[in-house]
């Protein structure tokens, strides 16, 4: 499906429109169309896979589970396993995260989960080994689960349920009452209209802040050029890490997208812990996601998480530059 979109966008973009493929406007426009068609079309499916979900999976069994069973972290370990082998960027991410928070699953899990998907993934993994080695790689994939178990955790015991949306707590009141009134028992094929609609009302109740969070990623992508980065990070000073995690959070790219960029840093003597922070802060913290995350968070939440993880990130770029 990718493949697809991704040849469509450049059709509609590089033909119909004429735009020139090597221009800044051409770059720009063609991730904003091929991201928005591919963040809309997973955002109907997960939220609609996550509607079957709660329809027949015991949701409220494991959610009791997880807030009263004593598994030692093991719970957002798991969530960080489970975001390192799904294939979605920061933006992507976020309709998965809806769906969890619809489904009850702890905060801080879910957490767990948002912040480890865009950092690792497996096609940034195989780049990685060609580039950087199999040390540098096994410690960008284990860093990556270890700063979204932790953050989750931290976040998890601030207690932030309290700072979601008012549109996310709407649609868990509603969940609730039609659990508690829904007397019958349906079929599948006739819970599928019921489905269907809640899943398009998710997503026409996000698609303004997809399209805007996108615009400024595309705008990013298409206009901030690399030497501009390679200038103030490449001095190995120990305020470089931080710098290059400010200096990310405007920009929007996954892990993939980014593996090549960070590979001219390196090249061009910027250190590469610095370099993965920089990355890590790319993939997992960006104005578009902050952008799409308002609609379920507050304003309040959403500082919180981004101030946790950014910690988190920079001392992980500290780390790497003393052990690579």
């Amino acid at each position: 499906m990718f493949n697809w979109l991704q040849n469509f966008s450049d059709w509609l973009i590089y033909t119909i429109f004429n735009v020139g493929e090597d221009t800044h406007l051409g770059t720009a426009l063609n991730f904003f169309v091929f991201d928005t068609l591919k963040i809309l079309i997973l955002l109907f499916i997960i939220v609609f896979f996550m509607g079957i979900v709660n329809a027949y999976f015991p949701i409220e069994r494991l959610k009791n589970y997880l807030n009263k069973k004593k598994l030692y972290g093991l719970e957002y370990f798991f969530a960080s396993i489970f975001g390192a082998i799904t294939p979605f960027c920061s933006c992507s991410s976020v309709p998965l995260f809806i769906g969890f928070v619809q489904g009850g699953i702890p905060l801080g899990v879910t957490f767990s989960f948002l912040i480890t998907s865009p950092l690792v993934n497996e096609v940034a993994v195989a780049m990685f080994i060609g580039m950087f080695g199999l040390k540098a790689t096994i410690i960008y994939v284990v860093s990556g689960i270890i700063l979204g178990t932790i953050a989750g955790w931290l976040l998890g015991k601030f207690n932030l349920e309290y700072l979601l949306s008012d549109w996310v707590k709407k649609i868990l009141e509603n969940k609730i009452q039609h659990r508690e009134y829904a007397g019958e028992k349906r079929t599948f094929y006739q819970r599928i209209p019921e489905i269907t609609k809640s899943a398009w009302d998710i997503v026409k109740g996000v698609i303004v802040y997809v399209i805007i969070g996108i615009a400024i990623g595309a705008a990013m992508h298409g206009y901030v050029p690399e030497n501009f980065f390679n200038q103030y990070l490449g001095g190995g000073e120990w305020w470089t890490v931080p710098l290059a995690v400010i200096l990310a959070v405007p920009m929007y790219a996954n892990a993939a997208g980014i593996v090549p960029v960070i590979q001219v840093f390196v090249a061009k003597g910027v250190p590469l812990g610095t370099a993965i922070a920089f990355m890590m802060g790319t993939v997992g913290l960006s104005i578009p996601e902050a952008t799409l995350l308002k609609k379920v968070m507050s304003l309040k939440l959403i500082a919180i998480f981004f101030s946790v993880v950014t910690i988190c990130i920079i001392f992980s770029g500290y780390l790497f530059n003393l052990i690579l």
